[in-house]
């Protein structure tokens, strides 16, 4: 057994516990015992808090580091709940095996219960909604990857039967939609994970304002119509040098203040549409001739939550497109009158780079010189695993389906010969990489590929050959499977 580092002496105010990597509690000042007794490390905390603090122990313990946690404390000093700041740190020893350290936790008694109570819940409730918010993300991009999939299934079948180029339009822009829809899901993920957003690429705003016309054709034209009511739309895109940005999010502002002119506009009215250029700076403005705004309403139209839409409105839509447009340094400026309508003009400074070209869709899929494979596609959500067959399919591969890693595991067992497994990784019953590392103990050699919504998967190179993330498109699905082929 190794040796139990003491602990030095500290000034009483500070709280100081030692535990080792399970989370027992090794050692501890009287400060500590004072405010949590001695029943058991987190025997005073509710239940919620307790199962956090136990969490965060077992982190410490594997080598990170946890700061600035706050839990209310029951029945230590004082007659209610006592707030506590804690943090939690590995104790690195020559002795300790890695990954098993004993851990430091050291803090203080907060003041202002009241306050620091209500920052609890709320950090909790936040916590919460990051965990739910997730799980709807995984199910979103279950759909997406559907809905996309799919849409590549009627295109071949649109060139199949020679339809014209105007249906051809329109699966573009549902194609472009749900890709939107991805890279929104994306965005949320690595938001609530604090992870990096989008790399910023140089981005033709003329082109950028075409897509977004043809995304919101349904709302500027197809459902006015269907009102009786008339709303033109007027243009004039002109090229203009590049600025520096994300074109997901370029793109949610416009689509925003395109529909907040339309909804401006309950009796009609015309639409206006440009891009400029101004010294050094790109220009797009977005005009309505509808209600327009008084002074006081322009000076908190960018207010969090503030909305003249009644209960219709989250009073987010500009205040996040201003957020976008700065994280592009740039700016939006409004002029509008009551009865003479608004117009939103967005200005960016220029790139020094070019704009990233379009990637082309092929007119058809492409033809590949080597074989398909032999595959078992494992998904326990049947819209998915259908439709990824399909695709595959389409690709010239040999394509079996199961639901689920239990099934998958079976049917390798039953003889089914493949050459590679393609599989979900969330599952109920069994996770993709619990699926790769039974199959590589049962079945070495076989290469698995995972498919996932998850930002921050990879492979590992040992039990996962490759990582796909939903939703794909096939020619990076198919290029992935190819590259685990026999002999490649």
């Amino acid at each position: 057994m190794e040796p139990t580092p003491s602990l030095p002496y500290v000034a009483p105010e500070l709280l100081t516990a030692l535990t080792d990597a399970a989370g027992r509690r090794l050692d501890c000042n009287e400060a500590w015992r004072d405010i949590f007794g001695d029943d058991g490390l987190w025997g005073r905390l509710p239940i919620e808090d307790a199962r956090f603090a136990q969490e965060h122990t077992v982190e410490a313990s594997r080598g990170g580091a946890v700061t600035n946690e706050v839990f209310l404390v029951e029945g230590g000093l004082g007659d209610g709940p006592l707030p506590v700041l804690l943090h939690f740190h590995p104790v690195r020893l020559p002795q300790s095996e890695p990954g098993r350290y004993p851990v430091s936790i050291h803090g203080e008694v907060m003041r202002e219960p009241a306050s620091w109570a209500a920052e609890q819940t709320r950090r909790r409730r936040m916590e919460m909604l990051g965990r739910m918010t997730m799980g709807v993300a995984h199910d979103f991009n279950n759909l997406l990857t559907a809905v996309i999939g799919h849409a590549e299934l009627l295109r071949s079948d649109l060139l199949r039967l020679g339809a014209d180029g105007e249906t051809h339009g329109h699966l573009k822009a549902l194609e472009q939609a749900a890709g939107d829809g991805a890279a929104l899901v994306r965005k949320i993920q690595q938001y609530i994970r604090n992870e990096k957003q989008e790399r910023a690429v140089p981005v033709a705003l003329h082109a950028i304002v075409q897509e977004v016309l043809t995304l919101t054709r349904p709302y500027w034209h197809n459902e006015p119509r269907r009102q009786g009511i008339a709303i033109r739309v007027e243009t004039e895109l002109r090229p203009v040098p590049a600025i520096l940005g994300t074109p997901t999010e370029l793109r949610e502002v416009l689509v925003n203040l395109v529909l907040n002119a339309v909804q401006a506009m309950p009796a009609g009215g015309t639409l206006t549409l440009t891009t400029s250029r101004r010294d050094r700076a790109a220009i797009i403005e977005i005009g309505d001739t509808g209600v327009g705004m008084t002074e006081s309403v322009k000076r908190r139209v960018f207010e969090p939550l503030f909305t003249t839409k009644g209960s219709g409105g989250s009073g987010m839509g500009l205040t996040m497109s201003q957020g976008i447009v700065q994280e592009h340094n740039g700016r939006i400026e409004i002029e509008s009158e009551p009865g003479r309508g608004t117009l939103f003009r967005l200005v960016f400074p220029f790139s020094t780079g070019t704009p990233a070209p379009e990637t082309a869709r092929p007119a058809a899929a492409p033809a590949t010189a080597a074989p398909g494979i032999r595959l078992l596609v494992v998904d326990d959500e049947p819209m998915v695993r259908t439709v990824t067959s399909k695709l595959l399919r389409l690709r010239g591969h040999d394509v079996t389906e199961v639901n689920g890693g239990p099934a998958a595991l079976a049917a390798l067992a039953d003889g089914t010969a493949v050459d590679a497994v393609v599989t979900d990784l969330s599952m109920p019953d069994m996770s993709g990489r619990e699926l790769a590392a039974a199959i590589r103990q049962r079945h070495p050699g076989l290469p698995v590929l995972l498919l996932t919504g998850d930002t921050d998967a990879e492979a590992d190179g040992d039990d996962v050959a490759a990582v796909v993330k939903k939703p794909f498109q096939i020619d990076v699905l198919d290029a992935a499977v190819r590259a685990m082929a026999p002999g490649a």
